[in-house]
């Protein structure tokens, strides 16, 4: 594994969010409703980042200052976002990545090892919504959820 921050975020109890690409207006709203809700309680989150609704949760959780895990599905980047530069500089923020940084381009296999080394860290699973027979479905077969 490669880390970007502050490890010590690994001691906090932690929740995964995790959500298909596809999902409802609905399910949207809940979603943005349930990262405030995080935000404002200080829970520590391990977001993917990579579906549209993870980026706008994750991105509503970088607003807070409470503890944040991001995991690639790609090596580590060399440059980042401001609000994710500053998140690492005040110790809020640890960026994980299994893969070397010459793995540039997200696959379907990276990002299923991502959402298993999710699934690894997390105390806590949220899911935002689950296709019904895609990946996500067939990778929470053997745990605890809480769906939103």
């Amino acid at each position: 594994m490669n880390y970007l921050g502050n490890k010590d975020i690994l001691k906090n109890h932690k929740t995964a969010f995790l959500c298909s690409r596809q999902c409802t207006a609905q399910v949207v709203l809940k979603s943005f409703d349930w990262a405030r809700e995080q935000r404002e309680a200080k829970n520590c989150i391990i977001c993917g980042n990579h579906s549209q609704i993870e980026k706008d949760v994750f991105g509503i959780l970088l607003r807070g200052d409470q503890p944040l895990i991001l995991v690639l599905a790609r090596g580590m980047k060399t440059r980042w976002e401001p609000a994710i530069e500053a998140a690492i500089e005040k110790n809020r923020l640890l960026v994980i990545s299994s893969f070397p940084k010459e793995v540039k381009r997200i696959t379907k296999e990276t990002a299923e090892m991502r959402n298993e080394n999710i699934l690894s860290l997390a105390d806590e699973i949220t899911i935002g919504y689950k296709t019904q027979g895609g990946q996500l479905e067939k990778l929470l077969l053997n745990h605890t959820f809480t769906a939103l």
